[in-house]
């Protein structure tokens, strides 16, 4: 089995698990198959880790995500942060400023970023 996406007007309306013959057979309009172990333009084993395989369409499509044609990419809706901005290489959308590289957890605030550019991630207390 595997994972199907449901494509109109470049955004994805649904997905399903089926075969492909399942799916040339009974399903109508335009249907892509997605990888449900590819994230960031890299495909990953059982184990979470990347395994070396193939990167079907740089992520795994999910409802409401735009298919990119001319890539032949899906991508997660924009942030909300104005920020941010979509990576061409992952195909995922990329803060500002790196994400702090220590065992404390943070969450973004567009609002300290606009005041100043050089802060935007704060550490949950």
């Amino acid at each position: 089995m595997s994972h199907f996406a449901k494509i109109e007007n470049n955004l994805v309306t649904n997905v399903i698990v089926a075969e492909q013959d399942f799916v040339d057979s009974h399903c109508e309009g335009t249907w892509l198959q997605t990888s449900y172990n590819t994230k960031g333009n890299i495909h990953y084993g059982q184990d979470g880790e990347p395994d070396g395989g193939v990167a079907l369409r740089g992520n795994y499509a999910g409802v409401g995500y735009t298919y990119d044609a001319t890539n032949d990419v899906f991508y997660a809706p924009r942030p909300i942060f104005a920020s941010w901005t979509l990576n061409t290489s992952t195909w995922l959308w990329d803060a500002p400023i790196t994400y702090p590289d220590d065992d404390k957890m943070y969450y973004w605030d567009e609002d300290v970023y606009q005041a100043d550019n050089t802060k935007g991630w704060i550490a949950y207390d």
